[in-house]
């Protein structure tokens, strides 16, 4: 590990200083994670996300806009032999993505590099799958958070929605899947920019507890394939207390997948 990132020099976007991190357990202890205290920090969707990509053994997947590695470290945990790929534009989100596949021992599953979901140079058609967590307000539509992390996962900047999808239909191979979180009530804007690329859509609406309307839903197709579409029974996240439903719980605590 001659390489690994000393825990004091995380860098901040701001050259020189260093940023307060925390260690969180994810997946029950299975996975510690540091990641920035004010930035942007890994959520419940992160994990929900990395636990709806399907991927066999020797199969690839991509991630965009990886963070600190949170869905990407989540994903290769639960499938061991998979490959997983993120690109992030932050160095230093990028920074702590490295030192979290490195404390988990996940080197040989997980690579992350520098790079943008505009730039379209690299071949075409490279992964089996492809998963995004994209920013989920449009520019100009709401306050930008204060913290330039978590206005760039929050808020569109340099790249909109449909630039989102554009590299997901970019990267996958025919047939692949194409995995995408987002908020329930732009879901329309989703299948929009999918549609005639990406078919047999399952949309799984996330509620956060029965009786309540979804804030999130996971949407996943197949590139190439024009099948029809299917509104899944959904997953309630919590039930009449805070606590997680027990469907939740396995995911979430015990690393389960979530089958759409």
């Amino acid at each position: 590990m001659d390489n690994q990132i000393k825990s004091d020099q995380l860098p901040t976007a701001a050259a020189g200083e260093v940023e307060p991190f925390t260690i969180d357990d994810f997946l029950g202890g299975a996975l510690r994670l540091r990641q920035p205290r004010d930035g942007y920090r890994i959520s419940m969707d992160t994990v929900l996300l990395a636990a709806s990509v399907q991927a066999k053994p020797g199969e690839t997947v991509l991630e965009g806009g990886v963070g600190s590695g949170g869905a990407a470290l989540c994903l290769a945990h639960r499938l061991p032999g998979v490959k997983v790929y993120g690109i992030d534009m932050q160095d230093h989100m990028l920074a702590y993505a490295r030192q979290n596949i490195l404390e988990n021992n996940l080197s040989e599953q997980v690579t992350v590099e520098h790079g943008s979901i505009k730039d379209l140079s690299c071949p075409e058609a490279t992964y089996d799958h492809v998963m995004i967590n994209p920013p989920y307000l449009a520019a100009g539509k709401a306050i930008r958070p204060p913290a330039e992390t978590k206005g760039l996962a929050h808020m569109d900047s340099t790249a909109n929605l449909k630039d989102w999808i554009k590299f997901c239909i970019y990267q996958v191979k025919n047939r692949g899947t194409v995995t995408i979180i987002y908020r329930a009530d732009r879901m329309d804007e989703v299948i929009a920019h999918l549609y005639r690329r990406v078919g047999e859509l399952k949309i799984m609406p996330l509620w956060p507890r029965l009786g309540s309307p979804a804030k999130r839903v996971i949407i996943q197709g197949r590139k190439g394939i024009h099948g029809a579409s299917k509104l899944l029974p959904g997953l309630a996240l919590h039930g009449e207390q805070d606590r997680y439903t027990e469907e939740a719980e396995a995911i979430l605590r015990k690393g389960k997948s979530l089958q759409l």
